[in-house]
């Protein structure tokens, strides 16, 4: 099963929209993380939702659900819709750290004020599907919705979901959205854990070298069985494994984009697994680490179809063994595009993009 492409909404510390993502990796240049208490971080600016969405409505709706509604809103955009087909119109939503800013807060109410003073409108907007439920309020949407969570597996295996619903013909369209946030108590994990990053510049693939930034944002994809008349392609395979399982086979015909983030436990991974001889690409360092950043891979894969060149890694992105990191723009003359991702826990997902 495959699924069009037919729109495209980023936010993250790049800027919001294709044409601010489109700037940096047309550039080759970087954007400055920005300072938080504890840590650097690649922060989303969504201040510009008020102007599409009431400040009453938006008034009791948390970041993290911000979040989703700048990437979805900004994928409507993008597809050039004026309305949805909110019956035949399905929502997936995934995280690997989810509502993380809201869920502590909350736990201070109850630390602060007790059990019975604990703060309901805290308590809503971090349960599970607090995000797909306001999304679906305010765009009125009338299919299913579901959110999904397995830390750096998130993408694809909503990706599946979704391309199962597609499948089943339980919807025509479907809104497919990744977001994660970041929280102070994430800065003063990595503070703690990693040390302070001195230089707050993401060097991936530079071995031995932790140079991870956190990020945060939100992509969502409109998908649909329909071939897309935006030229980004479709979604024809999604793998996901173990590290050590021989049954998954990488694309021999493929461009990689890798989501090594700067974690030196699996940026060396990257090394090993890519087949001899391939060219890849490596853009985390536009958007920082984070569970999801396979959804911003795929993203830029969509952009390289759509624009027909494959973007220059940034200069601090490192090389491979037996491969070649893309150091300057080329003309895409591959059909397929594959985002790999290797998690913390040994896991591994390749996403292919086919511009077919």
């Amino acid at each position: 099963m495959e699924a069009a492409v037919n729109g495209i909404g980023v936010v993250g510390g790049f800027g919001r929209g294709t044409a601010d993502l489109l700037k940096y990796l047309k550039s080759g240049t970087v954007p400055a993380p920005s300072n938080s208490e504890f840590y650097p971080v690649y922060a989303a600016d969504i201040s510009y939702l008020d102007t599409v969405i009431p400040k009453r409505a938006l008034r009791r709706i948390d970041h993290f659900s911000q979040l989703a509604l700048s990437g979805i809103y900004l994928a409507i955009e993008d597809a050039g819709l004026e309305s949805i087909d909110k019956p035949s119109t399905g929502l997936i939503i995934c995280s690997g750290y989810g509502s993380a800013k809201t869920t502590f807060s909350f736990l201070d109410s109850i630390f602060d004020d007790g059990d019975a003073c604990a703060s309901p409108t805290l308590f809503s907007n971090s349960v599970h599907n607090a995000a797909a439920g306001h999304i679906s309020i305010i765009l009125g949407l009338e299919g299913p919705s579901s959110t999904i969570s397995q830390f750096d597996m998130s993408v694809p295996s909503a990706l599946l979901t979704a391309l199962q619903w597609l499948e089943e013909d339980r919807v025509d369209h479907i809104m497919f959205g990744a977001v994660d946030e970041y929280c102070d108590v994430m800065g003063y994990s990595y503070q703690r854990y990693y040390g302070m990053n001195e230089n707050t510049k993401m060097a991936p693939l530079v071995p031995g070298q932790q140079s991870a930034v956190p990020g945060e944002g939100a992509v969502f994809f409109l998908l649909s069985k329909k071939e897309s008349a935006k030229g980004y392609g479709s979604v024809s395979s999604v793998k996901a494994g173990s590290l050590f399982d021989k049954g998954i086979v990488f694309p021999q015909d493929s461009f990689y984009i890798l989501n090594a983030d700067g974690h030196k436990k699996t940026d060396r991974n990257y090394h090993d697994i890519i087949p001899h001889g391939s060219l890849a690409s490596c853009y985390t360092p536009l958007y920082g680490s984070m569970p999801v950043g396979t959804a911003f891979d795929m993203a830029v894969g969509a952009l390289s179809f759509k624009e027909k060149t494959l973007f220059s890694s940034p200069e601090s992105v490192g090389c491979l063994n037996e491969s070649r990191v893309l150091k300057e723009k080329c003309i895409n003359r591959y059909e397929n595009i594959s985002c790999v991702k290797v998690s913390r826990q040994d896991e591994l997902s390749i996403i292919t993009l086919s511009s077919r």
